[in-house]
């Protein structure tokens, strides 16, 4: 296997490897020209989106800043929206669903680091290059979810379809569908119902 491979496959790979330190390198170059534009400048934007996130429907909107790890492993559908200060480590697949929305300060992590730091630490390979020891988790956001501002997003974690996900939460687990989730860790506080209409609050 490729290290490339290894790294989407959940296994121990090298983050040296040449392959994807150019991947990484090019997605970094877009992050960093799609931060540079304003929101005038569309067709600008949408040229640069369309190369750092192939897999994002052309309805989805980041407002950005942005900053992405390989950019190429994510994939984004129709109408989601990520607002400021975006990042996504998606060192495995990164999948966020249609009409999602995710404040600003979200971040989406899917490397994992040994626990103790005889196996986490920077070493020397054999010709000389200096690397570590590391595995990702992949991510996936259900359709029709709300990510809220500051939330922290870990490796291996699922949200299920229409859930929300409350402000600065660290999310370690996955959270079923249908359900208000908060705290850190995150935890399911009770199902979304009828009774969370608009309309029952305000007529």
């Amino acid at each position: 296997m490729t290290e490339k491979e290894k790294m989407l496959a959940g296994k121990l790979y090298d983050p040296a490897d040449e392959e994807l330190v150019a991947l990484r390198e090019k997605a970094h170059a877009l992050s960093k020209a799609y931060n540079d534009t304003v929101e005038t400048q569309e067709d600008e934007r949408e040229a640069i989106i369309a190369e750092l996130l192939p897999e994002m429907h052309e309805s989805a909107y980041f407002q950005g800043p942005v900053q992405f790890d390989y950019g190429c492993f994510t994939s984004v559908g129709e109408n989601s929206y990520a607002n400021f200060n975006f990042t996504c480590l998606d060192c495995a697949p990164v999948r966020i669903g249609a009409n999602v929305f995710m404040g600003p300060n979200v971040s989406i992590l899917t490397p994992v680091h040994p626990l103790r730091w005889q196996e986490r630490n920077l070493y020397v390979k054999p010709d000389g290059t200096m690397t570590d020891r590391e595995y990702a988790r992949p991510i996936t956001i259900g359709d029709n979810c709300w990510i809220a501002g500051n939330v922290t997003i870990c490796g291996g974690v699922t949200i299920g379809a229409g859930s929300v996900i409350g402000a600065g939460s660290v999310v370690t687990r996955s959270i079923p569908e249908g359900v208000i989730a908060a705290g850190n860790p995150c935890r399911v506080i009770r199902p979304i119902t009828e009774a969370d209409s608009m309309e029952s609050e305000y007529v």
